[in-house]
């Protein structure tokens, strides 16, 4: 693939098809776009012999981070806490209260059928096919985290994607560090069921929560 072939691919997947979902009028599931994405992004994976496939997973690096990971998650999560109990107690824990039942369903799922085909696309595919455009390892995690967060510009509210821009900072430099696929996921998994948790779910959700919606009008 020529240089030129490289850029056009990266402006369509991570820009022009957010762009053109963003504004939409017709309500596609966003699973199923995502997951066809992450289809996109394994098969040019499998056709690089350059990528070590073991990448996919790679679960061996997780131990010896996982003190890291959980401590930099108490400290985000005790300031995400924080800033809801300040500036909307209104969406504090209402999520599981007032579906439990439906929460539980999300943890259990939510890092099967969507974190990981994020990471996918957003750190594998990402590090793998378009390092030729960003040389440096710093230079490679902004860009993945810019283009991550510029995906949640399709739940039209400006939280998603700046939270995610720090995310996907975090995430992409635990990818690079480790080379894990599994832990950049599994530190995803904990924000994200942080998240849903402690009520800022329906920043992130396209269904209709009335409470987000106020706060979203504000």
């Amino acid at each position: 693939m020529t240089r030129i072939e490289l850029v056009a691919e990266f402006l369509l997947l991570f820009f022009a098809l957010p762009l053109a979902y963003r504004f939409s009028p017709l309500r596609i599931p966003a699973l199923s776009l995502l997951w066809i994405a992450a289809a996109y992004a394994w098969w040019q994976l499998m056709r690089n012999a350059a990528f070590r496939r073991a990448q996919l997973w790679n679960a061996a690096p997780l131990p010896a981070h996982l003190a890291s990971i959980l401590l930099i998650f108490a400290a985000a999560a005790f300031l995400l806490w924080l800033g809801v109990r300040l500036f909307a107690p209104q969406l504090q824990w209402s999520f599981v209260r007032q579906h439990p039942a439906f929460w539980a369903i999300v943890m259990l799922a939510y890092p099967v059928l969507s974190v990981y085909p994020q990471g996918l696309i957003y750190r594998a595919f990402f590090f793998a096919r378009y390092a030729p455009l960003f040389p440096g390892k710093w230079t490679l995690i902004l860009a993945s985290a810019a283009a991550f967060a510029f995906l949640h510009i399709v739940f039209r509210n400006w939280l998603a994607p700046a939270l995610t821009f720090a995310g996907g900072l975090l995430f992409a430099a635990r990818y690079a560090q480790t080379g894990s696929l599994a832990a950049s996921c599994f530190e995803h998994a904990l924000y994200g069921g942080w998240l849903f948790t402690l009520g800022l779910g329906g920043y992130f959700y396209h269904g209709t929560i009335a409470t987000v919606g106020s706060v979203l009008r504000r």
